[in-house]
């Protein structure tokens, strides 16, 4: 199915623009997906991860090298800001129109597991199960950064009126010094919550418009409630301490928009019970692991209130 998706927008935005850059992007992006999403499921339960890290490495190490890089263009959050300003229809607004806005509504957060260069890198730390989250206080940084990119993007360009650039060596400096701090921060959260994916819960900007476009996503993990024996292993396994269980002991699918369609979930039920659906039930509710210092968090969107 992705592997379609991503060819058919490839062919949309070729026959749109008359450029057949897009649908070999986005042809190759679709193939790859749909290549590691195949051996994903055919690897034995322990290997099956090995299916989404080689995902991450070819697309999110693809666009770092050919998009950025080898194009010389910004790719950073930055850029799909300079890009809207400066009514420039490149690469980075491209992405982020499709990848992290629109693509959301479809697939939930299926970049943050599959195609990002950023955990493409933090899969490799050794940190994979966490204790928990820390206090929800902690996730409004993701926020404040995602503010502070634009805001500083905002300043430059109408305050103090820099020619900035969606392109070229400039564009490709800030890309490089962007992630050099994103990587930075990322290992260093890692190794001092000893959890791989602490920048992803705190810190990333990115999550902003992913979360957004979550909360209506068709594709969710959804179980069978009659299969389900309440071991809690889904739950445990979850890298982004989404409590999976109690989802399903109450016959919902998973609605948290932390949930990465990573599937480790899946692989790690012991019964069969946890599959990928697709469906509408928009809306969310956030049911997350706590450290054990921090007060538990259950289902707040039933409350009323959704974790940030």
């Amino acid at each position: 199915m992705a592997c379609l998706l991503f060819w058919a927008l490839g062919l949309v935005l070729y026959r749109a623009t008359g450029y057949i850059q897009p649908l070999i992007l986005f042809g190759l992006i679709g193939t790859v997906l749909g290549g590691c999403v195949g051996l994903y499921s055919w690897l034995p339960r322990p290997q099956k991860p090995l299916g989404r890290k080689l995902s991450l490495v070819l697309i999110g190490g693809g666009l770092f090298v050919g998009a950025a890089l080898l194009g010389k263009e910004n790719m950073q959050l930055e850029g799909f800001f300079i890009g809207l300003l400066s009514g420039v229809f490149q690469a980075a607004v491209m992405h982020y129109l499709i990848a992290k806005i629109a693509l959301p509504v479809l697939l939930g957060r299926v970049w943050c597991s599959w195609g990002c260069w950023t955990a493409a890198v933090l899969d490799l730390l050794p940190y994979s199960r966490s204790g928990g989250r820390l206090a929800q206080r902690w996730g409004l940084l993701r926020y404040a950064h995602f503010a502070l990119s634009l805001g500083l993007v905002l300043l430059l360009w109408y305050g103090l009126r820099l020619p900035l650039a969606a392109a070229g060596p400039a564009a490709v400096q800030w890309f490089l010094v962007g992630n050099a701090l994103y990587y930075v921060s990322a290992v260093a959260l890692a190794v001092r919550l000893r959890d791989n994916r602490a920048f992803c819960k705190y810190l990333c900007p990115i999550t902003v418009p992913l979360k957004l476009g979550a909360t209506v996503s068709l594709l969710r993990v959804a179980g069978d409630p009659l299969q389900c024996t309440g071991c809690g292993a889904c739950s445990r396994a979850c890298p982004m301490d989404i409590d999976v269980e109690s989802y399903i002991q109450r016959g919902s699918r998973v609605r948290s928009t932390e949930c990465t369609v990573c599937q480790t979930c899946i692989s790690a039920c012991p019964t069969g019970a946890l599959y990928l659906s697709m469906a509408w039930d928009a809306g969310a509710s956030e049911a997350l692991r706590q450290r054990p210092a921090t007060r538990s968090v259950k289902d707040a969107g039933a409350r009323g209130t959704t974790a940030p």
